[in-house]
This record gives C-alpha cells, structure tokens and sequence, in this order.
C-alpha cells in the first residue's frame, strides 16, 4: 500500500482512500492537530488535496486584545501554522463585545507549528516535517479499530435553544428590522445541542465525511476542544499577490432519489430572485470590503451565481479577486475582511449588533476560519460551518445551522433551511455505526 522511492521523505500509495485514514489515525497520539481534507471536490482555486499537521511545536494562544499583533510576529518567522480564528476575534477592531454565553470554549485566535506535517495526493505521500522512518513504520500498523467506542456510546439527546415558533417569530422581527432600513441582509444562526455527550470524534469524522464529503472539511483538536467539519465554503486564499473570496448563498435540498426533480431542485436555485439577491448583497459587500486592500481597478467577480452540486443540497456561490497592495500585512486583511460577510450581513457592523441581540449563543469558532499559513505568507482558510463543536471535558456538543435573512424571506422556509443544513450532522449523531 506504501512503498519508498529514492527521496527519504517521499512514499508512493497504491490505494488514497485507505492511507488517508491511517494518515488520519497517526494524529490519535497528539494532543493538537489539525487534519484537511478536500475530498477530491473540484472547487475553483483548488489547494491542498490532504494535509495532517500534528503537535505543536510552538503556539499562539489568545484571546481578543492582541491576538492578530501576536500573531503578526510568529508570521515573521516564515514557518507553516495551522489554526483557527473564532467570530469573536472581531472584537480587537469592532468594538461590539460579546456577552453571549460561550460552551465551548475554543480561544479567539490559536496556532501551532506543527511537529509532524504530512502532506497527501492522489498516489504520493509526502512527510514534510518530522521522521520520514518513523512515520512510515508507524503507517505499516492496521488502522485502529473504533467499532467499540460507537457501540459504547449512548444516543445523544439533541436540543434545540428556538422552538419553531420562537425561530419564526426572531425572524419576523429581523424583518422588520430590514424594513426599517436597519439593515439589508442577516445572517441568523440557531444551535443545536447535547450535553454530557461522549462521543469519538475520529469515528464521527468519518460518519461526516461519508454524508458530506465537502472540500474544506477538517478534524481539528486543541486539547479538549474538537472540531469536526464538514465545510463547502472557502473564506480566503492568499497565493502571492492574489486573493480570493468565495462566499456561498443560496441553498436549496437536492432530491437523489429522482433524477428529475433534483434538476428541478438545481434550476430552481439558478433561478431564484430571493437567492440570487441574497448572492449578489454579500458579493458586492466582498468586493467593498477587498478593495479597502487591493490595488485601484484589480477587484473583480470571476464566477456569480455559480451553482455546485453537494450530497445533500446545491449551493449558489461566487468568486471574487484582487491584487492586494503592496506590504498588506494579515491584520489588514482581517481588519478589512473578517467576520465574512456570508456569516455577518449587510451592514456588515449592524447586523453584528444584531446578532449579538438576537442569537442566544456566543459564536466561537464557529463562522469563524480554520486553515494555515505556509513560510512564503500564503494561506488557506475556510469558513466554519456544518460543523460539530465538541468540549470532551463538559461533554457539551452543538452544532449551529443558519440561513441569510433579507425582506424576501419566508420564516418556516428559513426553519427547514437550517434543518436540512443540520440533517448530516444529525444523522451522525442520531446513527453511531459507520
């Protein structure tokens, strides 16, 4: 299955699938890690197919106050990072604290240099930092098995904190919110929950990655903290001087049963006033927010209202790009370009305060980002969501769904929007064996 070529640190593989999970697996003996995974979707600006960066060598561990100035000076060491940046980091600049009660727990800002860093294609492994021989030796080893951690764990009680009623009537008040004038576009997040739930999250990875196997997944652990993801979104790509931004809005459930009405399902979305006007609000709000950063006249949508295809629903997203001035350090990306715009609104600062007003649960890292920088100052981020937060010390799970709310909006179709945006991850959960 693996075999050594004539470079130390370089292996062939005969099967992808199968030397994924043992890749996977090595990452059980480390405390932090961070796994990515693009399932071989052919998304636009494709990066990485396979990457594990696992211990931590050196870490940055903050909460908001000078996390992105922290952050800024281990940049100037030119090593790989992998971490994440929570929601609530946009309080170093926006002044809009949070007061929402926080579950889980993972920091504002956290990166580690890994100790291991393993990079995976198609037919070649490639050991990119640690001992090539010990990590070939240890992927000799069967994978472990997990059939007894799913056959222990007990069904998880999943809760919601809105009711029906209580989402619909939220809805109709941010709608008036809208028609006022207030704002233009919110995106509202509800979360569902479990407590004192144990469960594996390597095992519930993988369940994940079978049902939504989408291109910017991730299992990520920062000690007791997990993130299990199921990602289709990419918030930026820095390659050089380019940067890219690929908001998703628009979703409507696909219908795999019948070949017909899944096409229906699939025009449907292309077709959609209420989507595209949704689409084309967070587009415009990404291009003002990039050319704050990027060179006069370089700012420009390569793909609107693109519609992907994913297992359980389409997606309507769009590409936009610039050429970012020269010396733009990272704070000035985030400062002008984080939260996303696809988790936040238009108003991009109102609908934050709204959001804190209405939403019952701090956000954390989710709609937040996870991802890396490499020693050239490139990097790779998603935005995080279909996501499973885990604290394995409280045993408290959620997983938060949301939609984008505009004057256009129905409140019961915006309910079923984040139930089938859910439906994965609670199958998951609802169905433990693989």
């Amino acid at each position: 299955m693996i075999s050594k070529t004539n470079s130390p640190d370089r292996f062939l593989i005969s099967d992808y699938e199968q030397t994924k999970w043992k890749v996977l697996d090595l990452a059980k003996r480390f405390s932090t890690f961070c796994f990515l995974d693009n399932h071989h979707y052919p998304a636009k600006g494709k990066g990485i197919e396979c990457l594990l960066a696992a211990g931590a060598e050196q870490v940055v561990k903050t909460d908001a106050g000078s996390s992105l100035a922290v952050l800024e000076k281990i940049l100037q060491q030119k090593k790989w990072l992998f971490g994440h940046c929570s929601y609530e980091l946009k309080n170093e600049w926006e002044k809009n604290p949070a007061t929402l009660p926080d579950d889980i727990g993972f920091p504002s800002l956290y990166f580690f240099e890994p100790i291991w860093q393993i990079r995976l294609s198609e037919d070649e492994l490639v050991v990119e930092k640690g001992d090539p021989q010990e990590i070939f030796l240890a992927l000799q080893n069967d994978l472990e098995e997990t059939a007894a951690a799913e056959n222990d764990t007990a069904p998880l009680q999943i809760h919601s904190r809105f009711s029906e009623a209580e989402y619909m009537e939220t809805i109709q008040r941010l709608r008036e919110h809208i028609h006022r004038g207030d704002c233009y576009e919110i995106n509202f997040c509800q979360d569902f929950y479990a407590e004192h739930a144990v469960i594996d999250p390597f095992t519930a990875y993988r369940q994940l990655s079978r049902l939504s196997p989408n291109p910017f997944s991730a299992l990520y652990r920062q000690d007791d903290h997990w993130l299990i993801c199921a990602s289709p979104e990419r918030f930026l790509k820095k390659s050089g001087n380019h940067i890219i931004s690929q908001p998703i809005k628009g979703t409507v459930p696909r219908n795999r049963q019948d070949e017909l009405l899944d096409e229906a399902a699939r025009e449907q979305l292309h077709r959609s006033a209420k989507d595209r006007s949704e689409n084309v609000m967070v587009v415009d709000l990404v291009r003002n927010d990039l050319s704050r950063i990027c060179r006069e006249g370089t700012v420009k949508v390569d793909e609107l209202f693109g519609i992907y295809s994913f297992p359980q629903v389409y997606q309507m997203i769009s590409t936009i790009s610039g050429e970012l001035n020269s010396d733009t350090s990272f704070t000035d990306i985030m400062h002008a370009l984080f939260p996303m715009g696809s988790m936040t609104g238009a108003p991009k600062k109102r609908v934050m305060e709204l959001i804190s007003r209405y939403e019952k649960r701090s956000r954390g890292i989710f709609s937040g980002a996870l991802g890396y920088f490499s020693p050239e100052g490139d990097f790779d981020f998603n935005v995080v969501i279909r996501s499973i937060l885990y604290n394995a010390s409280t045993g408290y799970l959620s997983f938060p769904a949301g939609s984008g709310i505009t004057w256009y909006s129905d409140p019961k179709q915006e309910w079923e929007e984040c139930l089938v945006k859910a439906a994965a991850i609670r199958q998951v959960l609802e169905n433990k064996k693989d």
